[in-house]
This record gives structure tokens, C-alpha cells and sequence, in this order.
């Protein structure tokens, strides 16, 4: 289902831009509640509304609120939170559904929606099909309403609240951790819930001034974080990104941890336990070979789907699971969440490094993984995969040539204008070759079919 606004997260685009911009967000204010009456069963109408740190974001609230009131609901806005705490107003607030005005970890001169439903999961495609439906029915200059009505609610401290009820307190005494929030949504509860559980934190990065926002620091940009956990002296870091829905982490040695490892220590902590429904991890086709090979050996399965971590939470509420993720960070334990939560996702990690008095690097090298090559390609056009013909053949001569031991994956982002390549092999030498070549035989299909390109 192609859709026109909607991408792998939400919409995301640049502020002023073909919905990003007043009249059109005023649109889709009472498009979204439209949509909220068809699903209400009857109830009076209830949204949740947060947003992230950038200076657009209260502006892009307050016009969706005006679009919103037309249809006389309420409107709780919790402010500027984490994404994963809008979820949880969701459910605490009994509302249709939640708004988060956020671009992740996209620069400040973006910005986006996400939106969770009643249950505080995301929508499917089917949903925001049908508010894109909504959408293109209401006229282009639809009259201004001037009514930006919303109750200020607590979300941020009922949120801290929350995730400080899961452990004792004092849990993580005797740690020293080094937090970057990104100068995003994170800035107070990370660094609040943290201190709360015992553990010295240094923070980096949380002074948020509107336009600071991912800008070189957070889980985008991790070599600040690595060489202050090295001059700390520091048990491991964590940095978010801009919204909080994600996590990466930073061992004591000042090495970046993968994310699929990440996800291999979730898993064999609840293997060795007897307590991963199914004995299954969903991740998704990005996820490396060897987080396969070694749950595997525990007596695990990784369950693969789509990228995306709407995606994968969907997959684990179908199967049940209580553990999925992307390796980009995107962690989702349902017995504590609905949805990606970065904080939540930090706290279990670090209650594994405590529990196990191992550290983080002895956890991440009990998952060794494949060698894998990244690239992308910026494209102007995205024209269908089946058409690249050089790339085609070059990918069946490469595929052929690796065998049981490595795979290729391409697929273009779902919210920036690229062209992603992914390579997993042997060695680090033969991923890269490969992927040099495919990204070389892209370039030539694109320039035989006059699409423009940036590298």
C-alpha cells in the first residue's frame, strides 16, 4: 500500500514543507479527529498530545489542536516528552489516541507526527491510509478557526513515576554511567529516572535551546559519548535520540555496542531464565546472521520481519513475544512497554550488567556476529528495485558467490531519500567489495535512467 504523507514512522519532513505547514496542519488536526470520532465506539472524543524538544514543535501542536477542537474533544497536553511516555498517557489518560510532534533523529529544521491508538501502539498502514482519506477531503483553505484549546497535563512526571515503579530503588548503586540525551526529549527523565535507581550519571547533551536537537551528539553521533565514558572512567554509556524511542550503548573500553547485540543480551538473559515467550526474538531482516547462530545455541529463534519497529511490535503482539527490536536501537519489551522506549530498554541492560557483575563488553563478545557493510545512496527518485538491471544481475552473481555464509539486502528508506544497502559475509574485506560493487552498479542504472543522485 503506497501511501502519500505516511512513512516507515509517522510523517517526518522539513518545517514549511508540503504538510509542515499551517493550513496544512490545520487540515490534518480535523482529519485526526475525524478519525478519532470513527474509532471512539461512542465516547466522547480524548487525545493525548506531546512533542519534542525542537522550536517548531509547540507551533505544530498548537495548529493541530485548532484543526482537533472543531470536533469538541479534549485535548491533554503532556509537553515536551519522550515519545514512549505519550503511549503511556495514552493508556492512563483512557484517551482515543496520542500525537507526537517529533522528527527523531532527524536535524532541528525537520520535524514529523507519530501517532499511537487507544492501546498505545502505533498504527498499521490501513489506519493511516484512512486519515490520509480523511485528509485530502477537507478543502485546501479550510477557514482558521483560532480556538487552540488543550489541558496542560504532568505526562513527564507520571511518566518518570512509571518507569521508576519497575526496580527498587538504589538498584544500580556503585555504577557510574555517562547519559547523552541528545538535547531532546530526554533531557530531564533519563538522567531523573537513573539517579533515582543509585548510579552516578554524568549527563551530556541536555540543555535544549530549540535548535540544538541531534545536532553532532546523540545515539546519531556516539564518539562524544565513547570518549567521555573513557575519561570518566564510567561503567557504560547510553545515548538517545532526539525523541527517546531509541537507545545505543557505549561499553566501559569507549566501544560502541551493535544494537543486535544488544538485543542478544535481552535474550539470553530471559532464555537462561525460562522467560522469553516462545523462546522467540523478533527482529528484523536488517538483523545479523550471528544473532541467529547464537540463540540458536541457547535454544532461542529470531523471528524476522520488516523494517520498522511498528513492524516488529505488531509481529510480537500476533505471536505473543515479549522481546523484538531493531538493531538501530528501537527496543520494545512488551511486559514493560507498548511500544519502543530507549529509557526502559537502559535500565534492562543495565540491570543485566548488575545482576551478572559482568560488564557490558564481556556480555556484548558472548554474540559474535557476521561482518557487515553498510551504504546508502542518496537518490532524487525512487525508482522500482526490478528496474536497476546492473544492480540485478550484480546482486544474483554476489548472492551466488556467498552462499549459506552471507546475504545482501537493498531496500530504500522509508523516511529519507536514499537507497540503503546492507552485506554480510566472511570477512570484512569481501562485505566490503560487495558492497562497493552493488553501490557502484546502482550508480549506473540510475545515471542510464536520468534519476539524479548524491553520494
Amino acid at each position: 500500500m503506497g501511501l502519500k504523507y505516511f512513512g516507515t514512522d509517522g510523517i517526518r519532513g522539513k518545517v514549511g514543507g508540503q504538510i509542515l505547514n499551517e493550513a496544512s496542519l490545520r487540515r490534518l488536526g480535523y482529519a485526526l479527529g475525524a478519525y478519532g470520532k470513527t474509532i471512539s465506539e461512542g465516547k466522547p472524543l480524548t487525545v493525548v498530545i506531546g512533542f519534542d524538544t525542537r522550536e517548531s514543535s509547540p507551533w505544530i501542536s498548537e495548529v493541530l489542536i485548532e484543526g482537533l477542537n472543531e470536533h469538541h474533544g479534549y485535548i491533554f497536553n503532556v509537553g515536551v516528552v519522550p515519545t514512549p511516555a505519550v503511549a503511556f498517557s495514552v493508556l492512563e489518560h483512557q484517551a482515543t489516541f496520542g500525537i507526537v510532534i517529533t522528527a527523531s533523529h532527524n536535524p532541528s529544521s525537520d520535524n514529523g507526527i507519530k501517532l499511537f491508538n487507544a492501546q498505545g501502539t502505533k498504527l498499521s498502514e490501513a489506519e493511516e491510509a484512512g486519515i490520509e482519506a480523511l485528509f485530502e477531503k477537507i478543502p485546501e483553505k479550510a477557514p482558521r478557526l483560532d480556538l487552540r484549546r488543550s489541558s496542560p497535563v504532568d505526562g513527564l512526571g507520571a511518566y518518570i513515576a512509571h518507569v521508576r515503579s519497575m526496580m527498587h530503588q538504589q538498584c544500580f548503586a556503585n555504577l557510574r554511567i555517562v547519559v547523552d540525551c541528545s538535547h531532546g526529549a530526554t533531557s530531564i527523565s533519563s538522567p531523573a529516572v537513573l539517579k533515582h535507581f543509585g548510579a552516578e550519571v554524568i549527563v551530556l547533551n541536555h540543555t535544549p535551546d530549540g535548535q540544538n536537537i541531534n545536532e553532532g551528539v546523540g545515539s546519531e553521533h556516539p564518539k562524544g559519548l565513547a570518549e567521555r565514558v573513557l575519561q570518566e572512567k564510567a561503567d557504560l554509556g547510553i545515548a538517545h535520540d532526539g525523541d527517546g524511542d531509541r537507545v545505543i550503548f557505549c561499553t566501559e573500553g569507549g566501544k560502541v555496542v551493535d544494537g543486535d547485540q544488544i538485543l542478544g543480551i535481552l535474550a539470553l538473559d530471559r532464555l537462561a531464565k525460562n522467560a522469553l515467550e516462545g523462546n522467540a526474538l523478533v527482529a528484523t531482516v536488517q538483523s545479523n546472521l550471528g544473532l541467529d547462530n547464537r540463540l540458536r545455541a541457547a535454544g532461542g529463534v529470531v523471528l524476522r520481519e520488516d523494517v520498522g519497529d511498528r513492524n516488529v511490535a505488531a509481529k510480537m503482539r500476533e505471536l505473543g513475544a515479549q522481546l523484538g527490536g531493531e538493531n538501530s536501537g528501537h527496543i520494545i519489551l512488551s511486559e514493560r512497554s507498548t511500544t519502543g522506549d530507549g529509557l526502559i530498554a537502559a535500565i534492562e541492560i543495565i540491570r543485566i550488567i548488575s545482576e551478572s557483575k559482568k560488564s557490558l563488553s564481556a556480555l556484548a563478545a558472548d554474540i559474535p556476529l557476521f561482518p557487515q557493510e553498510t551504504g546508502s545512496l542518496r537518490v532524487e527518485q525512487k525508482v522500482p528495485l526490478e528496474s536497476l538491471s546492473c544492480l540485478k544481475a550484480d546482486i544474483a552473481r554476489q548472492e551466488k558467490s556467498l552462499g549459506e555464509f552471507g546475504r545482501i539486502m537493498i531496500r530504500y528508506s522509508g523516511t529519507e531519500p536514499k537507497l540503503r544497502f546492507l552485506v554480510e559475509a566472511k570477512t570484512d574485506t569481501k562485505a566490503a567489495e560487495i558492497l562497493q560493487s552493488l553501490i557502484e552498479n546502482a550508480k549506473l542504472d540510475f545515471a542510464a535512467s536520468q534519476a539524479p543522485i548524491s553520494t
